[in-house]
């Protein structure tokens, strides 16, 4: 009778057990984040690493990726983005020797000492007002369908955001292509033109010298944003002559005068996720910092640490 009760009583635990087993190891990353709350930042150029609690390199992320005199909500929107960016690096970099660089290879992050530098007497309103962003969204993060989101974001739109397989090697589905119309009135950046010599043109794009230029748009994305074409029978991506021309978007046309070549552009930034400038114009329309995530990052939740 005993052996049958202590076979009974082993049946009903073993399930219990291994729930709880699978539970711990779906819930593994969120531990990690939640006993983890400094950030490994390697400073580019000294090449040391700094340990930094979250919510400081938070501030100094705002410092570093949004202009200080935008709207408190947009603010606060960069900082649950910029938060959700630096956690979801934390459970990929977790064997590494640092989390995050201080630069645009991950988020631009400015420690208080070189901001009480740069800004002077307008240090401690500045910072003030960073802080409240922060403390205001503390903790606040991203998900989508359980997992933190790539909260990616640029500068300026050309009046839609891009989807994310367009730019980046993965497809998601809260990074769709969305209107984005506040940006041609709230950015100063919104259109701009570069002026080339034909023959630093040619040699920048690696084409032997013509006096005749042909351009052929062979594809657009969702976006407007051109991602195929042939310039003098050469094929190009779209981001192959952002990056060789150094211009500010993929959304861009050129036009030859004479000896010189101009390239007109829309937009500044990769297009994917969220508008900053976007963000400040939805903001000053009335649109709180929740209103600007779930427009941007479509289907996402706002969890809390």
């Amino acid at each position: 009778m005993k052996q049958v009760l202590f076979i009974a009583v082993i049946i009903v635990l073993i399930p219990c057990f291994i729930v709880s087993f699978f539970m711990e190891a779906s819930e593994l990353e969120f531990d990690l984040i939640v006993g983890n709350v400094n950030v490994r930042v390697k400073r580019e150029t000294s090449g040391l690493i700094e340990v930094v609690p979250l919510e400081e390199y938070i501030v100094g992320v705002l410092a570093g990726e949004m202009p200080v005199n935008f709207h408190l909500e947009a603010l606060k929107a960069q900082a649950v983005a910029a938060r959700s960016y630096v956690l979801k690096r934390m459970i990929q970099s977790r064997q590494d020797e640092y989390d995050v660089i201080d630069t645009v290879a991950h988020q631009v992050y400015l420690d208080l000492n070189y901001l009480k530098t740069k800004w002077q007497d307008n240090y401690v309103n500045r910072i003030n007002k960073l802080r409240k962003a922060v403390f205001d969204t503390k903790g606040e993060f991203m998900v989508y369908e359980g997992a933190i989101v790539d909260a990616l974001y640029f500068s300026t739109s050309n009046g839609f955001t891009e989807d994310s397989e367009a730019v980046f090697s993965f497809a998601a589905p809260y990074l769709r292509s969305v209107e984005s119309l506040w940006d041609e009135t709230a950015s100063p950046v919104f259109k701009d033109q570069k002026v080339y010599k034909a023959d630093a043109f040619y040699q920048q794009l690696g084409l032997p010298y013509n006096e005749r230029l042909t351009i052929d748009i062979l594809e657009k994305t969702n976006s407007g944003r051109i991602s195929q074409l042939k310039i003098n029978n050469h094929s190009f991506t779209g981001r192959d002559i952002r990056a060789l021309l150094q211009i500010r978007s993929t959304d861009f046309e050129i036009v030859k005068s004479g000896k010189l070549i101009y390239i007109n552009t829309k937009g500044f930034g990769h297009g994917v996720g969220m508008s900053q400038y976007g963000a400040n114009g939805m903001a000053l329309s009335g649109s709180s910092y929740l209103d600007i995530l779930n427009h941007y990052y479509q289907g996402i939740i706002i969890k809390k640490l």
